[in-house]
This record gives C-alpha cells, sequence and structure tokens, in this order.
C-alpha cells in the first residue's frame, strides 16, 4: 500500500512537474534518479558495491551523442545505442568484476571505470575535456520536435517511467528473491543449487543497461556529453544519492536523487563548500538515519500498524 501512494504522488508530482518547477532542472533530476535506482538494485538488492557505474552513465552519454550527431540517428534510437553500448560494456566489467566479494569488487571496478574515463579523455570523437558538443535533440518519432521544453521533458519522463517499471519488476519476481537470497546468505543460495554469479552477472548487466539509459537520455537533455559524467565522482554521488534515499527501498533512490540534486542547486552559491556541506549531510544520514528516509518512514509506517 505504502508503494503504491508513493507511485501515485511520483507520477502525479511527475506528470505536473514543468508547470511549476524549470523543466531542464527536473530532467537532470530524471536521469539522475534513474541511475540511483539502476546503482540501487545492484547494492540494494544483490549487496555489490560498485565504484565504476559512472563509465555506464558516461560511456552510454558519448555513444549516443556521437550517433545522433554524426550518424544522424533520432533520438530514441540514440538513446538505446547508449544503452545498448552499456549493456555490452556492463557484461565486460560484470565477468571480470563478479567473481571478486567486497572491497575487491569495488577496486575492480573502479579500476575499470578509470580506463573508460581516460579513453573519454583521449578519443578523438569525445572532444576532451571540453567533451562531446552540438548533439541535436532532433524529433520524435519524425513529428515531435524535442526541441520545445515540454515535449522534450516528457520523453524524458517515460524513459524515466520504463526504467523504473523494469527495475520495479525485476525486483518484485523470483529473479528478484534470489538476488535478495543472494545477499542475505551468498553460501546458502549456492547449497540450495541457484547459479550464484549467473545471477549476480545478469543483475549488474540490467544495472548497468539502465544507468547507461540515464546517461544517454542526460544527453540528449543538454545537447553535451560531459567528461564529468564519466568520472569517478559520478559514481560517488549516486552512492549519497541511494544511501541518503534508503537502501534496498524502492523509491528511496528517487527521493535521495531529488534531494542531493535540489541540495547541490540551492547551495551552489557556495562553490566548492558545497561538496562539504553534503559530505556532512552524508555523515549525518548514515549515523542518524541509517535506513534513509524512505526507509525510516516505511519503519515508522509498520510500527504504527503494530
Amino acid at each position: 500500500m505504502t508503494n503504491r501512494i508513493l507511485f501515485i504522488i511520483m507520477l502525479a508530482a511527475g506528470l505536473s512537474a514543468p508547470f511549476y518547477a524549470y523543466p531542464v532542472f527536473v530532467m537532470d533530476l530524471l536521469c539522475f534518479a534513474l541511475f540511483a535506482c539502476a546503482f540501487n538494485l545492484l547494492l540494494g538488492y544483490v549487496g555489490l558495491l560498485s565504484f565504476g557505474h559512472a563509465a555506464f552513465f558516461g560511456g552510454a552519454a558519448y555513444i549516443t551523442g556521437y550517433v545522433t550527431k554524426e550518424w544522424g540517428l533520432t533520438p530514441l534510437l540514440g538513446v538505446l545505442a547508449g544503452a545498448g553500448f552499456a549493456m555490452v560494456l556492463g557484461t565486460a566489467f560484470g565477468y571480470l568484476a563478479i567473481r571478486r566479494q567486497g572491497i575487491y569488487f569495488a577496486m575492480v571496478t573502479l579500476a575499470l571505470a578509470q580506463i573508460v574515463y581516460f579513453m573519454a579523455l583521449q578519443m578523438p570523437f569525445t572532444g576532451g575535456e571540453n567533451g562531446l558538443q552540438g548533439i541535436p535533440r532532433g524529433h520524435l518519432f519524425g513529428f515531435i520536435d524535442l526541441n520545445n521544453s515540454l515535449a522534450m521533458y516528457y520523453f524524458v519522463f517515460a524513459i524515466f517511467l520504463v526504467g523504473f517499471g523494469i527495475i520495479y519488476r525485476t525486483i518484485h519476481s523470483p529473479f528478484g528473491e534470489v538476488l535478495q537470497a543472494i545477499r542475505e546468505n551468498e553460501s546458502r543460495a549456492l547449497s540450495l543449487g541457484y547459479d550464484v554469479d549467473r545471477f549476480k552477472l545478469l543483475a549488474f548487466v540490467i544495472s548497468a543497461t539502465l544507468a547507461g539509459l540515464a546517461g544517454a537520455t542526460k544527453a540528449i537533455i543538454f545537447q553535451f556529453a560531459a567528461l564529468t559524467n564519466a568520472h569517478w565522482q559520478t559514481s560517488g554521488e549516486v552512492i549519497l544519492m541511494t544511501l541518503v534515499g534508503g537502501l534496498g527501498t524502492v523509491f528511496g533512490p528517487v527521493v535521495g536523487a531529488i534531494t542531493v540534486g535540489a541540495l547541490s542547486h540551492e547551495l551552489s552559491s557556495f562553490g566548492s563548500w558545497v561538496q562539504v556541506i553534503l559530505g556532512t549531510i552524508f555523515v549525518v544520514c548514515v549515523m542518524v538515519f541509517r535506513r534513509g528516509i524512505i526507509g525510516e518512514v516505511q519503519r515508522l509506517a509498520s510500527r504504527k500498524k503494530g
């Protein structure tokens, strides 16, 4: 019931958002919300901490920008191409990293992501430190002009809902139950006959693909693929969003992304001190609200029922 209420609130807020907020800012929040949901699928439901998800987010943005600008693909096909690239990259990363656990898994993903970052910096079509600029928004289905902010917003919101729906269905399925069993006790899941590595690899690929979907969409919104999207700091930001909103909850990453994104925007006048303030908030959340915002709300709701 709580999830249904939260979904209705999210849907109503999403549909009405461009009429009371700056559409481009809300679209940016939606991209990071989808990115955080994708990351939460891996950490919250499998227990795998990846420090390399920025590789999928940023790499997909570059691929989408390139194929739409140089090949003339439509924005929808460009976004799908970016997500497809993230899926292939996620399969390669997962195959190399999935047999490691804990800090070793995190360090392998970070090292692989740094390779992607270096390639984004050095390859000729990426624009180096200046990024890939001049990405066209184009037309959706040949007649919907995405240069119109309202049309672009609802295109992004539709992509977010599709990605969120995939994650929700994955979590609430037999496959999702196995993932949670692996998170709780991997040895027991292995003894029950489950191919643990295969399940973890598939979860990693789904998470990487949806992270790439978010990054590809962001490139179309801003008509720009930035080098910072592939930087390890972006991986750190999505971890912060997930933990603030509520690790292992369906709507926690959405709330966390909106909270962190809104705070970063409002505190931008403080310059580099923004990172210090966000770091302080992160420490407070970990120490006081260990379940995150949505986790604490669910705990209070269950306590009232009891």
